[in-house]
């Protein structure tokens, strides 16, 4: 038996500013979204345009307070083949939650809802 990851999911408040905040600051696209008929909930699902992993942004039309996201030691981890350049981008968007001046040489951006999102060099 094997096993594939398919989609990490993520609830947003405000899915519009979150699809911005994807795309300015990882480069991901929308490739599918699914709205139930009754207007309760939207789900998009992005990609990078490489890999076969998606992100799920599931907005719920009655959900309106911030999600709980524990102690923050949950996320997600992206390459970036122009390392520098990620970096200045995000500090530009102030998004930075933790310096790559941390003993690994790593960082980690905040997305509106406040999940952290490591960035890391290209190998």
């Amino acid at each position: 038996m094997k096993f594939k990851m398919v989609h990490t999911n993520f609830n947003v408040l405000d899915l519009e500013k979150s699809l911005a905040f994807y795309k300015e600051a990882l480069g991901l696209t929308e490739e599918r979204r699914n709205e139930a008929p009754d207007g309760s909930h939207i789900i998009v699902f992005l990609g990078d345009g490489a890999g076969e992993h998606k992100l799920e942004l599931t907005w719920l039309r009655d959900w309106k307070e911030p999600y709980d996201l524990g102690d923050e030691e949950f996320h997600l981890c992206f390459t970036a083949d122009d390392y520098d350049g990620a970096y200045e981008l995000h500090k530009k968007m102030d998004c930075i939650c933790q310096d790559k001046k941390s003993p690994r040489g790593l960082y980690f951006i905040q997305d509106p809802d406040g999940y952290w999102l490591e960035v890391v060099p290209a190998k």
